[in-house]
């Protein structure tokens, strides 16, 4: 369905021609962003010419798709005003802002909280469908350069504006951060041991909508309010992870940039370091290598001299792995020796944050293995891939996971088939006790490099363990 403008939609026939896409081509671009949504559009270049001849406005996610396949070419984010769609829902809006004062930050961050359940109640996949395909590693580029310039705001006491929403508290009290904190903790263990998906990680979002924002509308002191706004910056932190986790890139990036934003209002400048890790392995994820080194070099540059060795290890780390997944093998080989340095230097007496409790040698090998493997080199994944399947993994059940799904790659390409097998039925049993689409797509990846070998039983034994994997829901 659509609904007629008055005369044709010049700007956005502006944009097509500087995006260099035909009609026929911007059709089948919004298609098959629609298809990797689950939504079944048959949009062709006589739906298109409607678009831009005639003003026609297509209705539901149509518009948002139209700005995103746009901005797929253009390597930018595309607002909606630019293409001449402004009056369809905004939403695609929310959570993009970093906002210079700190009231508007407050606003942004509890805008994205209630978009979310909105969404959730709308069905069919909630807003976060309507955003396919719409994350952009450019959208980093303001909140990071902000950020850097001003890592922490100067003042946030607040005095609760009753138009603002019913049921904010009037006076904001430790007692109250303390209990998003837990939410915090409990969230991560979960997320550790289930994935993401798991009802329980699903929660966080409802718990900012619920929790967080009354009380980020609140009244509060300039003290109690750095502490509410790092409780709140985990937790969004921890949505973002899990959007991530999931599959939802589009959602995780709105709650990164959120995140940093309420960080830089806690003063807390290593949790802000920590979102821009976070923002990094998210890029490097999606193969911007050299955008992640950035992200995770601007963490570094301003925790110089205030993060923890075992933090400054992390942020090394994450740096590694963008280096590698840019394929530059000597960056790489650096910021692994210096990420080993300073893990070397942690003490058990240092006031490491509790958001970073899941950092230790085995972490550190297995994402050495990472790196090594992005560089081809199977004989150091091995060895580091051995490191880290050596400890418990009651607690961190994904990334026991992962790191089978590592091994087995290794074992691949050093030619050991049979172990590549073994490692990867392990992987898989491990892949379906929980809710991780990012684990899934690791066991995807194996097979799919394990295809020259189809024929072979162990491989034809391995795809069978696998299919209910693969054919489960997203």
């Amino acid at each position: 369905m659509s609904r007629e403008q008055r005369g044709p939609n010049e700007k956005l026939g502006a944009v097509l021609a500087l995006a260099g896409i035909s009609n026929a081509g911007l059709a089948r671009r919004v298609n098959d962003l629609g298809a990797q949504r689950g939504l079944t559009l048959r949009y062709d270049k006589t739906s298109v010419a409607r678009w831009v001849s005639k003003g026609m406005v297509p209705q539901g996610a149509a518009p948002h798709l139209i700005a995103a396949a746009i901005g797929q070419k253009l390597g930018r984010p595309v607002p909606l005003h630019e293409i001449g769609l402004a009056d369809a829902d905004p939403a695609p809006e929310v959570g993009l802002a970093f906002p210079r004062d700190v009231g508007q930050a407050v606003r942004s961050a509890t805008e994205l909280y209630r978009l979310d359940l909105a969404g959730r109640r709308a069905g069919s996949g909630g807003i976060w469908q309507s955003l396919a395909g719409s994350f952009a590693v450019s959208a980093y580029a303001t909140p990071a350069s902000r950020w850097l310039i001003t890592p922490a705001d100067s003042s946030v006491a607040r005095e609760a504006n009753p138009a603002e929403g019913s049921g904010a508290p009037l006076k904001v009290g430790h007692s109250d951060v303390q209990k998003l904190r837990e939410a915090a903790e409990d969230a991560r263990r979960w997320d550790s041991k289930y994935g993401g998906g798991d009802w329980r990680s699903s929660m966080v979002p409802e718990c900012l909508r619920v929790e967080a924002a009354p009380l980020l509308l609140g009244s509060y002191s300039d003290e109690v309010g750095r502490a509410l706004f790092g409780a709140s910056a985990e937790l969004t932190r921890l949505a973002g992870w899990m959007a991530f986790d999931t599959g939802q890139q589009e959602a995780a990036q709105r709650y990164y940039i959120q995140a940093l934003r309420l960080a830089r209002a806690a003063a807390d400048v290593p949790l802000g370091g920590y979102v821009l890790a976070s923002m990094s392995l998210q890029a490097t994820y999606r193969g911007f290598g050299d955008e992640g080194v950035d992200l995770a070099q601007a963490a570094l540059e301003r925790n110089r001299g205030l993060a923890t060795a075992r933090t400054m290890s992390f942020f090394r780390l994450v740096e590694a792995r963008a280096h590698a997944r840019a394929g530059d093998a000597q960056a790489a080989g650096a910021a692994l020796k210096a990420a080993e340095g300073w893990l070397e230097r942690s003490r058990e007496g240092d006031n490491d944050p509790s958001w970073l409790g899941f950092y230790s040698y085995d972490r550190f090998a297995a994402d050495a293995a990472e790196c090594y493997r992005d560089l081809k080199a199977p004989r150091q994944v091995r060895r580091f891939t051995e490191q880290a399947l050596s400890q418990p993994t009651e607690e961190f059940v994904r990334s026991h996971g992962l790191r089978l799904v590592v091994s087995a790659v290794a074992e691949l390409e050093s030619g050991n088939l049979d172990a590549a097998c073994e490692q990867g039925v392990r992987a898989v049993e491990v892949a379906g006790r929980i809710s991780s689409a990012r684990t899934t797509e690791y066991v995807k990846d194996l097979l799919h490099r394990l295809e020259p070998y189809g024929d072979e039983p162990r491989v034809v034994e391995l795809r069978e363990r696998a299919r209910p994997l693969l054919m489960a829901p997203a």
